[in-house]
């Protein structure tokens, strides 16, 4: 009978066939261990030489990565993380790989990059990937579950939510077109059809960044909900934050385990999150001795962390200035300096993972600020139409899915957190 790894544990004490890989082995004069893989999970073979020499000589010359169909009895494995092994019986080999690249030895990230297609085969990005999945399914799962219908924006737009300055150009036969900085304009237009809607798709920021928060191509989530205040919407980003938390934690106890992970941090993601306002985290700056910002300054990286340091849990930042937040943004009218936005911070310096805002609903504000921002208002008609026929208050936000994955990952560096990500200087594979 042929299954899969996973299924294992429903198969003890029965003999059965697993399709797999060879991660890696071990072995002695009397026993070979078998690191077995087969894109469900990993699980180890054992050969014993006293039952069949001639299996155990065949387990023994074995290469990484080499595919095969390995048959034995599954038992009872107290001592790994899966629980389960087989008792290997009989192997067929399928390719025998030779001269695999990726050696159990440390490699270098640039090489590692570049054999990007082997590299996910690793336990650790394995793991990662099963996070990504997880996180994606969820997230399909909270808003099918609380009402939202998926709307799908186009990647090819004439117009951007934050300008052009940092958007791929190319040409849409004898028009101009960019690659999509972000679904929001059309979920926005979505909204007014069907109340709540949520995009997901790739988005391109054509940035000269080399941190490790930041890639060329990813992916974004963003919700938009007619008639929903900025309030409104802090409640959803929290919930559904919680949600990811939770899924992951059930779902990935073994990749988080493979990884390494401190799940007391993912199992502190609770709502309400605490909230602090923009002015106020300027002050806490400065008290922090960072005096190279002051009010009306966008926050770096060191100063994220920082006042993420300050919170045992994800905080909303509130509030920002005008002038350094995107023209779609509605007017606080506690302090018409400031737009009614927030980003949610997260700890061990993952900085930013959702920005959001109530827009706009007056088409008269709205035109003015795509006026004072510099862009073209006939670019944005359509967009504008949305406040002249039955405009109602509405919010949204966005997160980026790379830098979500990397947060519950704890891995260091967005790079891990896409199958082929695209970095500045790295278009391959």
């Amino acid at each position: 009978m042929k299954i899969t790894i996973n299924q294992a544990p429903q198969y003890v004490g029965q003999e059965v066939t697993i399709g797999s890989w060879l991660l890696q082995k071990r072995g002695s004069g009397k026993l070979q261990f078998l690191q077995l893989r087969d894109g469900t999970g990993f699980m180890q073979g054992v050969v014993v030489k006293a039952n069949d020499e001639e299996l155990f000589n065949v387990a023994k010359g074995l290469n990484q990565e080499t595919s095969m169909y390995v048959t034995g009895m599954i038992k009872e494995d107290e001592r790994s993380s899966f629980g389960y092994e087989m008792e290997v019986s009989g192997i067929e080999i399928i390719q025998s790989a030779e001269g695999y690249p990726i050696t159990p030895k440390e490699h270098g990230p640039e090489f590692l990059l570049d054999n990007r297609h082997l590299w996910l085969r690793s336990r650790k990005q394995h793991a990662v990937m099963n996070i990504r999945n997880q996180i994606i399914k969820s997230t399909y799962d909270f808003y099918f579950e609380n009402g939202f219908k998926k709307i799908d924006s186009p990647i090819l737009t004439s117009s951007s939510p934050e300008g052009t300055t940092e958007l791929f150009h190319t040409k849409y036969f004898d028009e101009d077109a960019y690659l999509s900085q972000s679904g929001q304009l059309y979920a926005e237009a979505g909204a007014m059809a069907h109340g709540k809607v949520f995009t997901f798709g790739p988005t391109f920021r054509a940035e000269k960044s080399k941190t490790r928060r930041h890639l060329i191509e990813f992916w974004m989530i963003e919700p938009e909900m007619a008639f929903y205040n900025h309030e409104d919407s802090l409640v959803v980003q929290e919930q559904y934050v919680e949600y990811l938390a939770k899924n992951v934690l059930e779902h990935c106890k073994l990749d988080l385990e493979a990884l390494g992970r401190d799940t007391t941090v993912l199992e502190n993601i609770k709502a309400p999150f605490p909230r602090i306002s923009y002015t106020d985290a300027i002050e806490l700056l400065h008290e922090k001795g960072f005096d190279d910002i002051q009010w009306g300054d966008d926050f770096g990286s060191p100063h994220e962390t920082e006042i993420a340091n300050s919170f045992d849990k994800p905080v909303f930042i509130v509030n920002y200035p005008k002038e350094i937040k995107s023209f779609y943004m509605s007017t606080n009218p506690e302090d018409p300096r400031t737009v009614l936005c927030a980003d949610l911070i997260a700890p061990e310096g993952y900085g930013e993972i959702i920005g959001g805002s109530e827009r706009i609903s007056d088409y008269d504000e709205l035109k003015e600020r795509i006026i004072e921002s510099g862009l073209n208002v006939d670019a944005y008609e359509w967009y504008l139409d949305l406040r002249k026929y039955g405009s109602v208050p509405h919010s949204g936000f966005g997160l980026g899915l790379e830098r979500a994955v990397a947060w519950f990952s704890g891995v260091q560096h967005v790079r891990e957190t896409a199958p082929f990500p695209r970095l500045l200087n790295r278009l391959y594979p």
